[in-house]
């Protein structure tokens, strides 16, 4: 089971019907394409088209997979005192005063760009249940960090 937001399960739902109106039928028509070229045992162009195919195929069982596992949470009936999936928590690196905040999400929406971490990261990991004003030692590759919660809400 994989939770998340509705926004997060919405983009998966348009990413799934992207590759399937439109990626699966261009896939197919260069297939097409580079089958009218000739003999297929020297067509690299249509080995190419073949494997993308597959690419595109294997991409749209992933996705019809993941949504047809995921619980959709509705955030506005969760609890901000302590941290949990779907939490947005403002964090404080004790070391250093760094300051910095991830929303804790499933595997799927995970991006680090947007500031998503996925709740399987040591970091997640070691956030989960905590509340604001706690310090929480995190083993991550690079050593240990305190981090102290600052702040713990939800995005709408």
């Amino acid at each position: 089971m994989s939770y998340m937001t509705q926004k997060g399960y919405d983009k998966l739902v348009a990413e799934l019907h992207q590759l399937e109106a439109v990626e699966r039928p261009k896939a197919s028509a260069a297939i097409a394409e580079a089958r009218d070229k000739g003999d297929l045992s020297e067509n690299s162009e249509y080995d190419a088209a073949k494997e993308h195919q597959a690419m595109v195929e294997i991409k749209i069982t992933q996705l019809k997979a993941t949504i047809g596992a995921a619980k959709i949470i509705d955030t506005s009936k969760l609890n901000a005192d302590t941290v949990q999936i779907l939490s947005r928590v403002e964090l404080k690196n004790v070391k250093n005063n760094a300051k910095m905040a991830y929303t804790i999400v499933s595997e799927t929406e995970a991006n680090l760009r947007e500031g998503k971490i996925s709740v399987k990261t040591p970091i997640a990991q070691g956030l989960l249940g905590k509340k604001v004003g706690d310090i929480v030692d995190i083993k991550v590759p690079q050593g240990t960090i305190q981090l102290e919660v600052l702040g713990i809400s939800f995005e709408e």
